[in-house]
């Protein structure tokens, strides 16, 4: 047995994983600061859970009873704390109304994430096709149409783009419901209700995808492997699938992981505009009340998707880079 390729095995596999284990630890500390700044914050804003979910006319000794009881009275880092506690077994805490936090995003953070997933499937297949097109014609007509359309898009806020397609495809064509009716599940009652809040997040992240893989693959078509296959005279979409992705992937993977961030902070924006039963509506309630274990719970929810995607990302990009060095 050939010792020396026994042990490569493991050398290549385990600094790999080292990195992969820092980037998953960075991203938790990282995580845990976030949600220590939202304690922070929601204490900094005026007024307090008590008075936001107090009946009006009630008394000073009530509201101080009820600070109590919700533990307002107790320094903001002690209670950040006790609720970190609860957060390795699923305990969110409990919301100023008495509701689990956790019953309370049950519902409508599946809509979410079945919205975000859609969003971000939709936008990557986009941005592959249209960076993977105009790559096929640098410096063409396609690409420099392109290249103005994907930043025109990544340019428009979620609220710009929702408002046009609102006018577009409901207002004046009527193709489209303009807002989202609920069924008795919780669940939007049409899939045609999820087509405009669909399309408002994947737009400009369609845009922002489109540069990433455009970059990835000129990267790429800069390569002396490349540039033989050119030469050889390979079609030029067998080389965009067989030379110029594969190495083009971890960028991509990176974009796609950092456009999931960005699609969970537009739907607060487009779930409101649309009505749409998601956590956008939980968390404006939630803020209006300083409700902080549900604001809390919001975030670390969302937080522990977008480090899901990353955490991807980084095995993608490790399994390509070792795959290229072998």
């Amino acid at each position: 047995m050939d010792t020396r390729a026994s042990r490569s095995l493991p050398a290549r596999i385990l600094p790999g994983a080292g990195r992969v284990a820092r980037q998953a630890v960075r991203r938790l500390v990282m995580l845990v600061v976030l949600l220590a700044g939202v304690f922070a914050a929601v204490e900094l804003l005026p007024g307090d859970a008590a008075g936001a979910t107090s009946d009006r006319g009630v008394t000073a000794a009530d509201l101080a009873d009820r600070r109590a009881a919700l533990g307002l009275d107790r320094p903001v880092a002690e209670r950040f704390w006790d609720w970190m506690t609860g957060l390795p077994v699923g305990d969110l805490g409990t919301t100023a109304r008495g509701q689990h936090v956790t019953d309370v995003l049950a519902g409508p953070f599946p809509n979410t994430l079945l919205l975000g997933t859609l969003a971000l499937a939709l936008s990557t297949a986009g941005a592959l096709a249209l960076g993977g097109w105009a790559t096929l014609r640098p410096g063409g007509r396609v690409d420099r149409a392109v290249d103005a359309l994907s930043t025109a898009a990544f340019a428009l806020p979620e609220f710009v783009v929702s408002v046009g397609l609102l006018l577009l495809l409901s207002q004046w064509t009527g193709w489209l419901p303009a807002v989202t009716l609920t069924g008795p599940d919780g669940r939007p009652e049409s899939w045609t209700m999820i087509v405009l809040p669909l399309l408002s997040l994947a737009v400009p992240q369609i845009g922002w995808n489109t540069r990433i893989v455009r970059g990835a693959l000129a990267d790429q078509a800069a390569l002396p492997h490349v540039q033989a296959a050119v030469l050889d005279g390979l079609a030029r979409r067998r080389i965009l699938s067989h030379h110029m992705l594969p190495g083009a992937l971890p960028a991509i993977a990176v974009g796609i992981a950092t456009s999931a961030g960005m699609l969970l902070g537009g739907t607060v924006v487009v779930e409101t505009l649309f009505n749409y039963p998601g956590i956008g509506a939980i968390l404006a309630g939630a803020i209006t009340d300083r409700d902080t274990p549900l604001v809390a719970g919001v975030v670390a929810a969302a937080g522990a998707a977008i480090s899901l995607l990353l955490l991807l990302a980084d095995l993608v990009r490790t399994t390509t880079l070792r795959e290229e060095r072998r």
